[in-house]
């Protein structure tokens, strides 16, 4: 006989002693009756169509807040001036210049 098989049927097994305690258990009147543990349902998404639907509206609703509160500020965000590109632009041939320099000499 096969493993798999003699687990589920032990497992079958165990439900069915479960609902039967909990009948019995139940019929005392102390006790509430317990639910038989379900197995978990195996899903290929976490989510429906319509949860998506209705978080993609929050979010789009939620940026086109925060979009209109961000337009006092500059329009493209933070920008660096010409001079300033020029000076990074003069440092990065310097240093490039060097380090060309020295793999020559070794």
């Amino acid at each position: 006989m096969d493993t798999r098989q003699i687990l589920s049927q032990l497992r079958d097994e165990l439900s069915r002693i479960t609902r039967a305690i909990a009948a019995l258990e139940s019929l005392d009147g102390t006790i509430p009756a317990a639910r038989p543990a379900r197995k978990a349902a195996v899903r290929g998404r976490g989510m429906s169509a319509e949860g998506r639907k209705r978080l993609s509206e929050m979010m789009k609703k939620r940026w086109a807040e925060r979009k209109k509160k961000g337009a006092g500020r500059a329009a493209g965000g933070r920008h660096m001036s010409a001079a300033a590109r020029k000076r990074i632009s003069q440092m990065m041939k310097k240093r490039w210049a060097e380090r060309k320099k020295k793999a020559k000499a070794a």
